[in-house]
């Protein structure tokens, strides 16, 4: 079964395109190293909790955005060969991040089931 490298992150909210670029290249890069679909959001109807919530849990400020993304990997062998190959991967390294990378939640996910 197929296997889901998933990403949680707050963005500037007047940087939408900027981070729009970057998911553009991000998902050329991944996708060159045998991602299978690659996806990007940005939040819109994102509220905070009371107890958990996707803006506390990436420690958005005030003017953030919260993004939503997953990587589809045929499986996780691939995903570790992959990610490794794009980490690797010189448009990876120079590439600017529009957002604060040591707030991003990231995690692989054994998908089990997909209706």
């Amino acid at each position: 079964m197929a296997y889901l490298q998933g990403f949680v992150a707050a963005a500037p909210a007047n940087q939408k395109e900027a981070y729009l670029a970057t998911a553009i290249l991000f998902a050329e890069i991944m996708k060159s190293h045998g991602a299978i679909l690659v996806v990007d959001a940005w939040g819109d109807d994102v509220p905070e909790g009371k107890l958990t919530s996707f803006p506390w849990a990436v420690k958005a400020e005030p003017g953030e955005v919260v993004t939503f993304g997953y990587v589809v990997w045929p499986s996780k062998a691939a995903r570790d060969e992959g990610q490794k190959k794009a980490f690797e991967d010189p448009r990876m390294q120079s590439m600017d991040m529009p957002f604060d990378g040591k707030r991003m939640i990231m995690g692989g996910f054994e998908i089990i089931s997909q209706v």
